[in-house]
Order: structure tokens, then C-alpha cells, then sequence
């Protein structure tokens, strides 16, 4: 009875199967290996793309966004509000620069602040003297100014008294009652000098005052009440000082050459 071949063909195929393996290569590349194309674990790949994902990451990275954005504004604004520099100075510097030179100046001690202050203080103040000064000495000048103009303005009002040729004329009778003629050449000279015999004549700065300059002027009272407008009353007080001081005309004028008062 022949043997069954089912039997043989079994253990046949059973040993084919063992004896030829699987190819290598295409068995490795149906598994999955521990690190994927781009060299990175798969598991880790999961892990990172959750952490990136994930609602912590992205609130921190809005937050700190937002936080800068607040910086730079808030730098902005502080820079602009007080601190603008004049354009020439601007041009070309940046606001960090600014922070920069700002951050950079250390606070100055109050004590040096306190020396700069009190420097600044007595400027002023010696500025305010020497305007006072320049002031007063520029009232003075005019004050001078003025009294001179007004001085030389009777001046020149006694030089041109419409009234002095009958007021000479009145001396030379007068002097001639005297019995003093041949001085009337002095006397003539003399108030001349004085007055320009110029019934209303004041000198400005001692006071005297009339044809023969009367110091004080009221002295002429004694000759009479008119001795403020009326010649003949000047002229008579007049030759009563010279009589009682000098002689005569004569002698008069010689002491006022030499003295330039009499």
C-alpha cells in the first residue's frame, strides 16, 4: 500500500517554510522604528507639538507681547511729554539715545544745586544794583542837563533884557549923584558881569539875584518893597554895598578882576 504523500508533503512544506527566510529589507521597512525620517522620535514629536499648541504656551507668549508693546509706548510718551529737544539737537538721535543720555546723568548733589542756586542769586541781585545804579546816574545826568539848559536859557534872556539901556541909563544918573562920574566905566563893567543889568536876574546856583546881585535878594527890601521888579530900587542898594565895601565903582571892579565876585 503506498505511503500517503500528504504526510510527506507536510512535513515537506514545514521544512521550506523554515528554511527560507524573509527578506530583510522589505521586512524592516514594514516595522516601525524607533526614529522617524526626520531623526526625531515620533512619541517626542507628539510631546513638542502639544506643548506648542497648548493653551499655557500661547496666553505667556501673548502676555509678554502685550508687556513690551506697553514698554515701548510708555518710553514714547515719557520721552515726548517734557522732553522734546529743539530740532537741531534731535536730528539724527533716536529715543534710546535720549534714554541713553538721560539714564546716563547721574542726579546732581543737592548741595552743588544749593552753590549753582545761590550763584545765579547774587548775579541777579548785582545785576538789579548796576541797573539802579545806571539809572539814577542817567537821572542825575538829566536832572543836570535840565538845570543847565534852564540856566542858560536865563542866560541868555539877561543878555537879551529889552529893559537894560534905560537901566543903565538909570545907574549912570545915580552914579553920577554919587559923585562917582569918572568910575562909571567900572560900574558900567561891573553888572555887566553880574547881571547884564537885568532887573530880574537870579543866578541858579547861589540865588543872588537883580542888577547888583543881591545874595540873598530880600537883603534889597531895606531900599524898598519893590525890590523885586524896580531897577532904581537895585541900583540904589546897589551903590550903597559898593560905598560901604569898596569905596566906589572903581574900587569894586578892581576886587572883582581879581576875584571875579565882589
Amino acid at each position: 500500500m503506498p505511503k500517503s504523500r500528504g504526510k510527506r508533503g507536510s512535513h515537506g512544506a514545514g521544512r521550506r517554510r523554515a528554511e527560507v527566510p524573509l527578506p530583510r529589507d522589505s521586512a524592516e521597512s514594514h516595522q516601525p522604528g524607533p526614529y522617524g525620517p526626520d531623526g526625531f522620535r515620533p512619541e517626542k514629536k507628539r510631546r513638542l507639538r502639544r506643548a506648542l499648541t497648548s493653551n499655557v504656551t500661547i496666553t505667556a507668549v501673548a502676555i509678554g507681547a502685550v508687556g513690551a508693546a506697553v514698554v515701548l509706548v510708555d518710553i514714547d510718551r515719557f520721552v515726548e511729554d517734557d522732553s522734546k529737544p529743539p530740532k537741531m539737537a534731535a536730528a539724527g538721535l533716536s529715543t534710546n539715545d535720549m534714554l541713553a543720555k538721560l539714564t546716563s546723568a547721574s542726579d546732581m548733589d543737592p548741595v552743588a544745586a544749593d552753590a549753582i542756586a545761590a550763584a545765579k542769586k547774587r548775579a541777579y541781585l548785582e545785576h538789579q544794583r548796576e541797573l539802579k545804579r545806571l539809572k539814577e546816574k542817567a537821572e542825575r545826568e538829566a536832572k543836570a542837563r535840565a538845570e543847565l539848559k534852564a540856566r542858560q536859557e536865563r542866560e541868555r534872556l539877561a543878555r537879551s533884557n529889552p529893559s537894560a539901556a534905560q537901566n543903565k541909563a538909570y545907574g549912570k544918573k545915580m552914579n553920577a549923584l554919587k559923585g562917582w562920574s569918572r568910575c562909571w566905566p567900572s560900574l558900567l563893567t561891573l553888572w555887566e558881569h553880574e547881571s547884564n543889568w537885568n532887573e530880574r536876574a537870579e543866578n541858579p546856583s547861589s540865588g543872588a539875584y537883580g542888577i547888583p546881585q543881591s545874595l540873598p535878594g530880600s537883603k534889597m527890601a531895606s531900599a524898598g518893597a519893590d525890590w523885586r521888579t524896580s531897577s532904581p530900587t537895585q541900583i540904589a542898594w546897589g551903590l550903597g554895598y559898593i560905598k560901604a565895601r569898596y569905596g566906589d565903582p572903581c574900587g569894586a571892579w578892581a576886587f572883582w578882576q581879581r576875584n571875579n565876585w565882589y
